[in-house]
Order: C-alpha cells, then structure tokens, then sequence
C-alpha cells in the first residue's frame, strides 16, 4: 500500500523526533539516522518492533511523554512471559473512542440503540473500549462484562438490548443458551459485534441465524490502543481500517519484505497519532492481506481480509505447514458439520496424529460417512490425513472468554 500525502508527512514527523522523546526508541534506533527517513522506502527500511521489544521495555519504559501525562495504562495478560504495559494519554483516550464511535456507525448503530458489553474491563482493552465508543455515540451502555450467562440474559431482556459485544465463543455459549431455553422471541438483539479471536463462516452463519442478528467482525489489540481499529461494513467482505490514525503494511514473514497488495502476509501497524506509546512498524502476527480496490460500500477507508491465523498460531505436522482457518474452511464447506471443533496433535507410537472432533447434528449411526468426507476434504485442502471424531452438538466446551481450538500436546 502506497502511503499517501498525509500518512508520509506524519510518518517523515513522528521517526524524526522521536528518538529525543521515547527511550525506547532512543536505545533501538542508536545507529539509525531518523532524520534522513524522507520516503516510503526509507521508511521501510527502518526495523520492526515486535512483542519482544515491547516485554523489555516493562513496566513503563515505552513511554514517550512525561509520567504526569500518562492517564491510563492497558496490558497484555502476560500470560506467556512478562506482560507488555502500554500507557495512554488524554488524547489516546479520546483518539481511541472516535475510532471506536466509527466502529458503530459502520456498522448501522446508532444513538437509539442499547449495547451489551459482554467482553472483559480492566488492564484488557476490551470492556472499556467498547463501553468509551459507546458513550461517545450517545447510545445506552449496558456494561456487563464475561460471564454470569443467566444475568447476561436477565438484562438482555430488561433492558432490551439491542446490540451483543463478544467473543465469538461467548456469542456462541449465549445463543445456544436462549435457544434452550425457548426464549429468542423476548430478545431484541440486532446487531453483533464480534472480536478478540477468529470465527468461521459456518459459526458466524450459526449464531447470527439462532439470535436473529447481523454480524460484525471488529479488529484490533492491546498494544495498537485496543479493538476498535478497524470493522466490517454491510458487505462483509473485508475490515475497514483506519488509516488517518494507523498505517499498514503486510510483509512476508520469513523475510521482512513488503508485499504487494492483495497478498497474504503478517500486517505490520505503524500508529501516527499515538503519544503516550507511539508503535513504528510493529509486526502484529496477525496474517491476512491488502483487499485491492473501493468497497461497493463507499467507504474511502481501505480493507485488510477477515484474519486467517497468526504466525504463532502455525503448526507443523509431517512437514506442513497447518492454520486454525484451514479447519474452519472444511468444516464451513461441509453441510453436516456445525463450525464447532477441537484439534488434538499427538506423538503417539513414533508418529504425529491430528485428531479433529467436530460437532454434528447427524445420527450416531449415521457419522461414519461425515467423518470420511471430512478426512478427505483435509486430506484434499491441508495435504494431512487427519483422525476425525464426529461429536453432539454442545459436547466440545464453550467459553466465556476466547476458545482454544487447536492442542499440540507433543511437547
């Protein structure tokens, strides 16, 4: 993607001073000269910065403004290693709640509308964001935060919420609970705006048709302000990001090159209004590519596709190369399967086994065909030949938070 006029004035700014305002900077562009960065290709040549810079800055060492001018910070869970603190100044805050305003309007919400945050408060971005473009709107925030699925209902029909906040495994665990309780027809649901983890075609499908609701795919993470950077529109075809707030790039992530539009790849974000964290061409992990081209919407804002998978999330089995979007693209291609799965990686008698369990409405007498169309469509699609266990309907767990789908248990 070509930067335009304002993004390479900004950029050309923001490298150029930031070394006498950022530490962190100071130290990793020691031998870099910053005031020579004049074009997109020398910008391009500048290093990344990747979590790993970020964990090493702990706790406030990626500041770029005096501690008085920090009001908020956000972070990582940590969960793998020290947590990445990011701090945020008043206008981050309000930076953060414009983008996340448009969000909503993106996605046809509107002041009259009352929204369900089912997502987590705290150092995680999400609730708070959420609840910020919320308020910004004018519309009523009925902030819930996870769990508590039988208040979560109470209120949805109380209040009469009209818009779902969620992961999609939340979003999923609370349609199957309406349905089973028979009482779809007290909620007004509309709207769902999804995030924090990727979902397929066949669970998207599911849980729009069971809540009677359109759905949205909403972008972003916690070192990049939070979601809110980006959303789908009414087409569904591709994130519409903002770009007068953020600069993106998809490199190949074995060598670093930029790739041309259209090509998939791990996006890369540079923030060009950030000061308490400004981030310079920060690898995300996350892969996808460039949708060339307007949107029949008519948004000017361009478009990065629906999240395949991340490079971390990559595992190797015989020698391939497999993604969590690999088994949710057979599984959205099979009419007998629901979209809920689990994989199990195994080393087992000196050799790797891939089991996949799947949930399924069909018989148990009736399975074997479906789990043998599953194997040959992975066999056809991956280059694997995988185990595959056909399950019920709600046997494999739910979550209230993210689900993970995919277990490598050969270490």
């Amino acid at each position: 993607m070509r930067m335009n006029g304002y993004q390479l004035e900004t950029v050309v700014k923001l490298v150029s001073g930031i070394k006498g305002r950022s530490p962190f900077y100071a130290e990793k562009y020691r031998d870099v000269d910053t005031d020579a960065v004049l074009t997109q290709e020398d910008f391009e040549r500048l290093p990344f910065t990747d979590k790993g810079d970020l964990r090493s800055a702990y706790p406030l060492g990626l500041a770029a403004v005096p501690e008085r001018d920090i009001v908020r910070i956000h972070s990582s869970s940590g969960t793998t290693g020290t947590p990445v603190v990011i701090p945020y100044t008043r206008r981050d805050v309000e930076d953060w709640a414009v983008m996340f305003e448009r969000c909503y309007r993106m996605a046809g919400i509107t002041e009259e509308d009352r929204i369900q945050i089912t997502p987590g408060y705290g150092l995680w971005t999400a609730g708070i964001g959420f609840q910020a473009g919320c308020e910004r709107l004018g519309a009523m925030a009925v902030p819930m935060g996870p769990g508590n699925t039988d208040k979560q209902i109470r209120m949805m029909q109380d209040m009469g919420s009209t818009v779902l906040c969620a992961t999609s495994s939340y979003a999923l665990l609370l349609s199957e609970e309406i349905g089973r309780r028979g009482i779809r027809d007290t909620i007004r649901l509309r709207k769902g705006i999804i995030g924090s983890e990727r979902w397929g075609e066949k669970m998207r499908n599911r849980i729009a048709e069971d809540l009677g609701v359109d759905f949205y795919d909403i972008y972003g993470l916690t070192e990049i302000y939070g979601p809110g950077i980006g959303i789908s529109c009414d087409y569904r075809n591709g994130i519409h990001m903002w770009d007068d707030y953020l600069y993106f790039e998809i490199i190949d992530p074995v060598t670093g090159e930029v790739l041309p539009d259209g090509e998939v790849g791990e996006l890369v974000i540079t923030t060009l209004r950030k000061e308490g964290a400004p981030l310079i061409r920060y690898r995300t992990h996350d892969l996808t590519r460039i949708i060339p081209g307007e949107c029949p919407c008519g948004s000017r804002f361009p478009r990065i596709d629906i999240i395949v998978g991340r490079t971390d999330d990559m595992v190797k089995v015989k020698g391939v190369n497999m993604f969590p979007a690999q088994f949710d693209e057979v599984l959205s291609s099979m009419d007998s399967a629901s979209g809920e799965y689990q994989v199990m990686i195994d080393h087992l008698n000196g050799r790797d086994t891939v089991t996949v369990f799947f949930e399924t409405a069909v018989p148990e007498a009736d399975r074997r065909s479906v789990e043998d169309d599953l194997v040959a469509r992975m066999k056809s699609k991956v280059g694997v030949t995988v185990v595959a266990k056909a399950v019920d309907e709600g046997h494999l767990p739910r979550s209230e938070k993210k689900t993970n789908r995919i277990f490598d248990n050969r270490y």
